[in-house]
């Protein structure tokens, strides 16, 4: 089913009045019944992600960091088993995965009184039993099974759906009857940037010539069609 313009923007207003949370993606669903839920889904992520990079340098300087750090440490002093972080993250309207990075980091310094690296941040991250501090595991966790646009379990998520796309794209290239070269084969050639497919013989679509498919499993607004553009597709045209 085709979205519109002027849908897509009364989806992108209403996400603008909403919290980042599984209950907001409900009432996306609840208010726009026609539009499928991984439709929906998509485009809740990338409003978000906007929202995000907009905001991000705020929760970052220093006395910002202090300050939840200082407040997560006071709300585990009081119940340790409440959701600390993920309630802060709630409440400055943080994303609760880049909230809980924010607060390992803090704490990592602390106790090795020095920078950690992101290769390790990234390891707890995905792995929160590396933690050194249960409680802080504990909160790690909460967050990021509850961040539905940031962390490691969307990034896995998001890996898969991408991989299905592709496994699928090929079945129907193959169904088709159409010759193509794959990406991965491409690369066996010394190819350095490659779309998923290159077609041997083109086709033509809807009045286009098509000579490479790239599979993208996510919702295409403008920014990120221009983004596309920039990183990859017009190294594609050009070769």
């Amino acid at each position: 089913m085709k979205l519109s313009k002027a849908q897509y923007d009364e989806i992108a207003q209403f996400l603008g009045q909403v919290q980042p949370t599984r209950q907001s993606l409900r009432k996306l669903k609840q208010k726009f019944p026609s539009q499928s839920q991984s439709t929906l889904l998509s485009i809740f992520s990338q409003e978000y992600q906007k929202q995000v990079k907009r905001t991000h340098a705020k929760h970052h300087t220093a006395e910002a960091v202090e300050t939840y750090y200082q407040r997560y440490l006071n709300g585990v002093m009081k119940n340790a088993a409440a959701p600390v972080l993920l309630e802060l993250a709630n409440e400055v309207n943080f994303a609760p995965s880049l909230m809980a990075r924010i607060v390992l980091e803090r704490f990592l310094q602390e106790q090795e009184q020095a920078i950690p690296s992101k290769t390790l941040i990234n390891s707890m991250l995905r792995d929160p039993s590396q933690i050194p501090d249960g409680v802080l595991a504990n909160q790690v966790y909460q967050c990021t099974v509850n961040d539905c646009c940031y962390g490691p379990l969307v990034d896995c998520i998001k890996h898969a759906i991408g991989h299905e796309h592709e496994v699928l794209l090929r079945e129907m290239l193959l169904e088709k009857n159409l010759s193509f070269i794959a990406e991965d084969q491409l690369r066996a050639k010394g190819y350095d940037k490659t779309p998923d497919f290159i077609l041997e013989v083109p086709v033509a679509v809807e009045g286009h010539i098509i000579h490479w498919i790239e599979s993208k499993a996510s919702f295409g607004d403008e920014s990120s069609h221009q983004a596309y553009l920039q990183d990859q597709f017009w190294s594609y045209w050009n070769r």
